[in-house]
C-alpha cells in the first residue's frame, strides 16, 4: 500500500466537448493502466449512450500508478466528471472526494460558461487548480488569447498553464508531473475513527449495492462491522478494494484512498450517495460534510405502457436512483394513463438520458408526459 504522501486524488473539469475524455484516455495509456489492446476511445465512458453522443454522463473513478521523474512511485486516483450543465451534481460529488482539479480549456473555443461554473465549484471545495489548454495542434487554436482568458479567470501565471494536445500526445507527461508536484497529498489520520464518503454507487445484480468511497480518516477492512449515518443499520464489509478498469480486491482501504465497498446492502434506499460510512463500534461521531441536495428544474410524468408493469418501473427507478442521485420521483395517477411517477430532472438533456437509460438498461417501456416547470 502506498503511503498517504504518495497518493494524489484529482478530477478533470471542462466544458462539454473540450476533450476531457480524450485527456483521461491519454493519462491511462501513458501510466500503462490500460494496455494498447484494451485501449479504446472514451475509455471511462462505460455507457453506450456516452459513446454514441460523445459526452460523459456518469462520474467514474480509476486508479493509476505513475513513476515520477524523481523516481518515486505515486498512486493517482482520477475521478472523471461530466461537462454538461445538466450533470453538475455529478461534478459536485467528485470534487468532494479530490484535492485537486485539472481545468481543461479548448484552444479553439476558449473559456465557456460551464467551465466557469465547474471552476467555481472546485474553488469553493478548496481544490488546487492546474490549468491546461487542450487541442493546441488545431489550425484554429488561439493559444495566447485563451492563455490570457485563463490568467484573468484564476489569476495564475502564464507558465503555470500546461499546453496539451491529447490527439498528438503532447504535454501529457508535463501534466502527470504537475499532478504529482502541484496537487497536495490527502490529509487524514489512519488512527482516527473511520470516516469514508460515498461519492457514487452502482447496483450489481449479484452483489447488491456497490459503494464507491473515498476514505478520509481511519482504515476500512473486510469483515469490519460498519454502519451508514443515514439509517444506523449494521452491515458487514464483505469486500473492499480499489478501482482499476474493474474492481481489484485489496482487503483494506486506508485514509486518503479511493475504492469500493460491498456490504450486502439489499435495499437500495438504505444507502445514499453523499453519506458517510463508519465503524459500528468506536466509529466517528459526525458525518463528513456531504454535497447539497439537488433541486430539480424540469418535471415530467413517467408511466408504464402496461399498468401491470407499475411495480417493475418502481424497482427500476429505485435502482436507477442509486446511480443517479439527482433524479427525484413520487407516485402520481392520471385519469388517462393510470398509475405512474412524477419525476424531477435537472434539465432537458438529463430527462432524455434518464428515459433512454430506463428503456435500455432496465427494459422498461414507458410513456412520458410533456415536460413542464414548477412555479
Amino acid at each position: 500500500m502506498s503511503t498517504m504522501n504518495n497518493i494524489r486524488n484529482f478530477c478533470i473539469i471542462a466544458h462539454i466537448d473540450h476533450g476531457k475524455s480524450t485527456i483521461a484516455d491519454c493519462l491511462l495509456e501513458s501510466t500503462h493502466t490500460v494496455s494498447k489492446r484494451e485501449a479504446k476511445e472514451q475509455l471511462l465512458d462505460s455507457l453506450d449512450l456516452e459513446r454514441e453522443r460523445g459526452i460523459t454522463i456518469k462520474s467514474h473513478a480509476i486508479q493509476m500508478k505513475y513513476t515520477a521523474h524523481d523516481g518515486i512511485d505515486y498512486t493517482l486516483n482520477l475521478i472523471d466528471t461530466p461537462g454538461h450543465v445538466d450533470f453538475s451534481y455529478e461534478v459536485s460529488r467528485s470534487l468532494a472526494a479530490c484535492e485537486g482539479a485539472i481545468l481543461v480549456v479548448d484552444a479553439a473555443q476558449g473559456v465557456e460558461a460551464q467551465t466557469i461554473s465547474n471552476l467555481y465549484m472546485a474553488i469553493d471545495a478548496g481544490l488546487e487548480i492546474i490549468p491546461a489548454i487542450n487541442k493546441i495542434d488545431l489550425p484554429s487554436a488561439m493559444v495566447d488569447v485563451v492563455k490570457k482568458q485563463i490568467i484573468d479567470l484564476i489569476g495564475c501565471k502564464g507558465n503555470d498553464i500546461i499546453l496539451v494536445s491529447a490527439k498528438e500526445r503532447i504535454g501529457i507527461e508535463e501534466m502527470l508531473e504537475a499532478i504529482v508536484s502541484r496537487i497536495p497529498s490527502p490529509k487524514g489520520d489512519e488512527d482516527a475513527p473511520l470516516q469514508a464518503l460515498v461519492f457514487d454507487s452502482i447496483f450489481d445484480s449479484y452483489r447488491g449495492a456497490v459503494a464507491y468511497i473515498r476514505v478520509f480518516n481511519g482504515v476500512l477492512k473486510e469483515k469490519d462491522e460498519i454502519k451508514f449515518f443515514i439509517n444506523d443499520k449494521k452491515y458487514l464489509a464483505e469486500e473492499v478494494g480499489t478501482l482499476r478498469l474493474g474492481r481489484i480486491r485489496t482487503g483494506e482501504l486506508r485514509a486518503g484512498n479511493v475504492g469500493y465497498l460491498i456490504a450486502g446492502v439489499k435495499y437500495v434506499h438504505d444507502k445514499k450517495v453523499g453519506d458517510t460510512v463508519t465503524h459500528l463500534r468506536n466509529g466517528a461521531e459526525i458525518a463528513l460534510p456531504g454535497y447539497k441536495e439537488i433541486k430539480p428544474m424540469v418535471f415530467s410524468g413517467l408511466y408504464p405502457t402496461s399498468s401491470d408493469d407499475y411495480e417493475n418501473l418502481r424497482e427500476a427507478l429505485e435502482k436507477f436512483r442509486l446511480n443517479d442521485s439527482a433524479l427525484s420521483y413520487s407516485p402520481e395517477t392520471s385519469a388517462a394513463l393510470g398509475f405512474g411517477f412524477r419525476c424531477g430532472f435537472l434539465g432537458m438533456l438529463h430527462m432524455e438520458i434518464v428515459q433512454e437509460r430506463l428503456e435500455r438498461e432496465y427494459d422498461q417501456s414507458i410513456v412520458t408526459t410533456l415536460p413542464n416547470v414548477e412555479y
